[in-house]
């Protein structure tokens, strides 16, 4: 059983640039994530685009909609920036009902050495698995149902509604 998994961005994928100060966008980190976590899951991974979750517009969910329908694996992880995470979720709810659909991302750049983002992607590739069919976001060790998560920003961490 092989799983997609599509790259949309985010923190996961930020690089940092020490002589100006910024954030920015290269390459996926993925590939060498899942070396370095030993995984042993055949997946495929396509780069979809390359933003911050805050500048993904409709149209950009459009695409990542339609990449999920049109994909031929039954179980799909999706990295993606936290802060928009859940309303991509909420955008693919309902149009993808045979599938298993995971979102996850990292609260510190993968490239920082400190990052969650190996954690996340590791639980969501278990979780894609052991779910049933629907829409979920995997964060802290968690999944949650797409329709009661929240970030919340005091804590980082992300949590059920009710």
């Amino acid at each position: 059983m092989a799983i997609r998994i599509f790259v949309t961005g985010g923190t996961f994928d930020k690089e940092y640039n020490e002589l100006v100060g910024e954030l920015y966008f290269k390459d996926t980190h993925l590939p060498e994530m899942l070396k370095l976590g030993r995984s042993r899951v055949p997946v495929d991974i396509r780069t979809l685009m390359m933003i911050d979750s805050l500048d993904m517009t409709a149209t950009d969910r459009e695409l990542i909609t339609r990449h999920c329908v049109e994909a031929s694996e039954k179980h799909i992880v999706i990295t993606h920036g936290t802060d928009t995470m859940v309303e991509t979720a909420g955008a693919l709810a309902g149009k993808i009902p045979e599938k298993t659909i995971v979102l996850t991302g990292a609260m510190v750049p993968y490239k920082f050495g400190s990052s969650d983002g190996l954690f996340n992607l590791g639980s969501a590739l278990a979780f894609v698995q052991a779910m049933p069919t629907g829409v979920y976001v995997a964060m802290n060790g968690r999944i949650f149902n797409w329709n009661n998560v929240r970030k919340n920003k005091k804590t980082g961490e992300f949590e059920e509604i009710a």
